[in-house]
């Protein structure tokens, strides 16, 4: 298969590729297809979690209505409705790369969540110690937001997340410490039930902070945290692996046909083994065209190539056709390679077909541009072929034998027949066998033609060419 630009969608990567200088292409391409996949999948993780935080923030709203005291569950609630908006929030913001308002959103979340744990409940009656709001297990719901910041941030910030926790849960510890007063009175009540208990007795004193639990708590939190982070950064690993990939196909796309790059993606030596198998193989060419070219500026020549071989590419590939290789003018297409289907004489008649209409609408529009029409031969046919890779370094797959040679003598016959396409009694037959009649609606017969370089008469079927169609 011998090396060919194919059209592609315009993309992020393209445009950046477009605007290097020689030889900073492949880093800047690379960098920038891994840019796109980073982005992509930070905009789903990003999507994902905030649906996953709205539906756990739900889950835990109901949760609270009916297990916590009334009215002060509304203040909880408030907090989930915060958290729920700031997700929001987050969601707008985020990208790829460091961004100070996303780690200053994902700063909020963990000051509502701590605040929401620690602080005093503003609607609450009763004067509890502080030291009671650590007894209830809602440090639990801090791994909520860590669980979800692993669906969208990076390695890096699900360890910050960790990190900030444990020290906004010290800080909070802190401030407890220092600024509230234990309730007088209770202490010595639960002392006093509890006579040579002393373990036991700290354990439940409601004025006792258990500072070695909250301790536990931050050390276990943020092990969790570089755990859940590690696995991150091999997820990130593993995504600029899948962009090297991605890009590698994209490259090979614009090199080879999709049948062919489908064939190298899925197997380890797709091309390797010599196979002989009947395959239809087209020619396409420009009638005249040295003569256009000849008169007529390089650029617009080339432009004018660059439209024709477009048009013909995409006729190719909407029949599963490969693209075997530019002909200056022309180009040489099979198909059945590189695996045989049930309708390839089918498909590529039905190229053809689309190829001439197409090539009809180009010629409207030349022509009102003030621009002559041209006339464009086709030549198939249908028989045995050799398909392998060929050449020691650089491979080339290369499809030889008989039929590609008389498609291309079928192919030079539509000037003396004076018509637009030449097909051999063998593709008519193979087309007939697959139950394409539709196909050949248009061709006329013509018997005992000779055809350069085969030793028998051959009898061709043409689609005759319009009076006037074309230079």
């Amino acid at each position: 298969m011998a090396n060919h630009p194919t059209p592609s969608q315009p993309s992020r990567a393209s445009d950046l590729v477009a605007a290097l200088p020689a030889g900073a292409e492949g880093a800047v391409q690379e960098d920038a297809y891994t840019e796109a996949a980073l982005e992509f999948h930070k905009r789903q993780g990003l999507d994902l979690s905030v649906k996953v935080r709205w539906v756990a923030m739900s889950v835990i709203g109901v949760f609270l209505l009916c297990v916590a005291p009334w009215p002060q569950v509304f203040y909880y609630e408030f907090i989930l409705f915060l958290l729920c908006v700031n997700g929001w929030w987050i969601r707008r913001m985020g990208r790829v790369g460091r961004s100070r308002t996303e780690l200053f959103l994902i700063f909020v979340d963990l000051l509502l969540m701590v605040v929401g744990i620690i602080g005093p409940n503003p609607i609450g009656l009763d004067d509890w110690p502080q030291a009671m709001q650590y007894r209830f297990g809602n440090f639990n719901y801090m791994f909520l937001i860590l669980a979800v910041g692993t669906l969208a941030y990076s390695w890096r910030t699900v360890v910050a997340i960790g990190v900030w926790t444990a020290m906004m849960w010290a800080a909070a510890l802190g401030l407890s410490l220092w600024l509230t007063e234990p309730v007088p009175g209770m202490s010595e009540a639960v002392k006093a039930a509890l006579p040579g208990w002393p373990d036991l007795f700290r354990l439940i004193d409601p004025n006792e902070f258990n500072i070695q639990l909250r301790l536990q708590e931050m050390v276990v939190f943020v092990l969790v945290a570089v755990t859940l982070g590690l696995n991150a950064r091999r997820f990130n690993l593993l995504l600029r692996s899948n962009a090297a990939l991605e890009r590698e196909r994209t490259n090979l796309s614009r090199y080879f046909s999709p049948n062919v790059v489908e064939e190298l993606s899925q197997n380890d030596e797709p091309l390797k083994q010599i196979r002989n198998h009947d395959i239809a193989v087209l020619f396409v060419d420009i009638v005249g065209f040295t003569e256009f070219a000849a008169l007529r500026r390089p650029e617009e020549v080339i432009e004018t190539l660059r439209d024709f071989h477009g048009l013909m590419e995409q006729a190719v590939f909407a029949h599963e056709g490969t693209l075997d290789k530019y002909l200056g003018d022309g180009l040489m297409v099979t198909f059945g390679t590189p695996s045989p289907s049930d309708h390839d004489a089918q498909n590529a008649l039905r190229c053809v077909r689309q190829m001439m209409h197409d090539v009809d609408v180009w010629n409207d529009a030349r022509i009102a541009r003030g621009q002559p029409p041209l006339r464009v031969g086709f030549g198939a046919h249908y028989g045995p072929a050799v398909l392998a890779d060929i050449g020691a370094n650089r491979l080339e797959f290369a499809v030889v034998g008989n039929t590609v040679n008389v498609a291309s003598r079928l192919e030079s016959m539509t000037r003396g027949l004076n018509a637009r396409l030449v097909i051999s009694d063998a593709m008519r037959t193979e087309v007939l066998k697959e139950g394409g009649d539709a196909c050949l609606t248009g061709l006329q017969k013509f018997s005992d033609q000779d055809v350069r370089g085969v030793a028998e008469k051959l009898t061709v079927w043409a689609f005759a060419r319009p009076e006037n169609h074309g230079i």
